[in-house]
């Protein structure tokens, strides 16, 4: 099935498709007639369907997926879209759990995620076409409590995705650092908790955190705001979720104070 996606961009690389977001950009480009190649840890997890191909990538390893990256996109012979997606949170108190944990995190969604930025970058630009797509959060705006290393690599990858706008200006690539709220997704239940002292109010944060997941909006409503700014071909910045995230917040951003953020973020989380 063509579409007015489809004319645009034939072919696309997601990571993190099995589950969430990933997997909601996935069927909405599937039906619009984009062919896919969708990644995850374990190919098992990706349901086998027309159009689609599954990629088995560990974004721990970064030279190994970058190496995944470009054998796809031979396979492909080339890619016009690439999304990253993948992730993982991590909830604990900053100082009382232990350091490589967030190591980890910040290699993982930070450094190895710009690697694979900079590998499909290339070849964009040297086919002189294409959408690169960052996944960052509005968490990068608005730290969330306990989750130190998550906001820092999501408020880096922001950073790095406002940067490249400027270096693909005049070509015929485009940037979207696409920012979600809290959605409908299962998240929540694979965040890692690793052990160590809990901070103050940690509990509350967490009961704030989860509930808000839950009651967010259908992670459907994420990939139909991704549709959206594909479809209007430039670069820039998505906001994305339920009203006072995608709305409010960057107007309280914009134009309240730092001490106001902070209380309001307070009154959020429960603390």
């Amino acid at each position: 099935m063509s579409s007015a996606l489809s004319a645009r961009y034939r072919t696309a690389f997601i990571t993190g498709a099995s589950t969430g977001l990933g997997q909601a950009f996935t069927e909405m480009l599937l039906a619009a007639g984009v062919e896919v190649w969708g990644t995850s840890r374990d190919p098992h997890r990706l349901a086998p369907r027309d159009r689609f191909h599954a990629v088995t990538l560990e974004l721990g390893d970064g030279p190994a997926a970058g190496a995944a990256f470009l054998a796809a996109e031979q396979a492909a012979d080339g890619f016009d879209l690439v999304i990253n997606n993948a992730g993982f949170g991590a909830f604990g108190s900053f100082a009382h759990t232990d350091f490589s944990v967030w190591e980890e995190q910040l290699r993982v969604m930070l450094v190895n995620t710009a690697r694979l930025s900079h590998v499909a970058l290339r070849g964009m630009l040297a086919r002189n076409r294409g959408a690169l797509v960052n996944l960052s959060s509005i968490a990068g705006e608005f730290g969330m409590p306990y989750q130190a290393a998550y906001n820092t690599a999501k408020a880096g990858l922001s950073a790095l995705s406002a940067s490249l706008m400027y270096e693909v200006r005049g070509t015929g690539v485009i940037l979207i650092d696409f920012r979600p709220g809290d959605y409908r997704t299962d998240f929540e239940a694979s965040v890692r908790r690793p052990p160590g002292a809990p901070g103050p109010g940690q509990e509350k944060v967490w009961a704030a955190f989860t509930a808000l997941m839950r009651s967010g909006p259908p992670p459907a409503h994420a990939a139909d705001a991704l549709r959206r700014a594909l479809l209007r071909g430039r670069s820039g910045t998505v906001r994305t979720g339920r009203f006072f995230q995608a709305v409010l917040a960057p107007l309280l951003a914009r134009f309240g104070s730092l001490a106001l953020q902070r209380k309001i973020q307070e009154k959020y989380f429960g603390l």
